[in-house]
């Protein structure tokens, strides 16, 4: 995994974490041996600043938190899921452009926008 300056959370941290963002928080679920996982959370690091005070975004080592990827039933990675008051609202399996993200990511920061 190339080294981000995205926070990196674990099974331990993850639910304070997002209890205490007091903004939605995107989580980056990855694995060292996964190719497309890199580039997903290089773009997500070139992004963060674009959704600075609305958004935190943050990563998650699947391999190494086995419990967090099991809970939120994490199949193919990259998975990148949207917390919101603590739960997940939205999901994303799999890499995506950064203009794709830059659009999934503010579409998830619009509620009932799609309704």
């Amino acid at each position: 995994m190339p080294h981000t300056d995205l926070p990196a959370l674990t099974d331990t941290t993850i639910a304070a974490f997002i209890s205490e963002a007091g903004i939605p928080v995107a989580v980056d679920v990855w694995a060292e041996w996964c190719p497309p996982c890199g580039p997903m959370a290089r773009t997500l690091a070139e992004i963060q600043p674009e959704f600075a005070g609305r958004l935190i975004i943050a990563t998650l080592d699947a391999d190494a938190n086995p419990g967090t990827a099991r809970a939120h039933r994490i199949m193919s990675l990259p998975t990148l899921l949207i917390f919101q008051g603590g739960v997940v609202t939205q999901r994303l399996v799999g890499a995506r452009p950064k203009p794709v993200l830059r659009q999934y990511l503010s579409e998830a920061l619009t509620p009932y926008a799609n309704v």
